[in-house]
C-alpha cells in the first residue's frame, strides 16, 4: 500500500468509527423502546385474562352453589319447565304430535 492510498483510508476510518456507534446506540435504544412497548401490552393481555378468569371462577362458584344447595332437583326443574312450554304450545293451537292426530 503506497502513502497516498493509506492517506485516504484514514480519514475514512476516522469518520466511520463515530457513525457506527451513533447508529449501534441509536438501534439498541429502538430495541429497548419495542421491548417496553411489547412488555406493557403483555401485561395489559395479563390483566385482561386475570379479569376473565375471575369473572368464570365467580360463575362456577355459582353453578356449584345451585347444585349443592338446592341437592340434584334441578332435572324436576328442567321437566316442570317443558311441562310449561307444552301447555303454551297447546294453548297457542300448535299441534304436538301431527303423526297421532293424523292416525286417529
Amino acid at each position: 500500500m503506497d502513502t497516498g492510498t493509506l492517506a485516504l483510508l484514514i480519514p475514512i476510518i476516522g469518520v466511520s468509527i463515530p457513525i457506527v456507534a451513533i447508529w449501534s446506540k441509536h438501534r439498541q435504544k429502538i430495541i429497548e423502546m419495542q421491548l417496553e412497548k411489547t412488555a406493557s401490552a403483555s401485561a395489559e393481555k395479563a390483566a385482561q385474562y386475570s379479569t376473565n378468569i375471575q369473572q368464570l371462577e365467580d360463575r362456577v362458584q355459582v353453578l356449584e352453589r345451585i347444585v349443592t344447595d338446592r341437592g340434584y332437583d334441578i332435572a324436576t326443574q328442567i321437566e316442570a319447565l317443558r311441562d310449561t312450554r307444552t301447555v303454551e304450545q297447546k294453548d297457542s293451537g300448535t299441534p304436538l304430535n301431527i303423526s297421532k292426530q293424523e292416525n286417529a
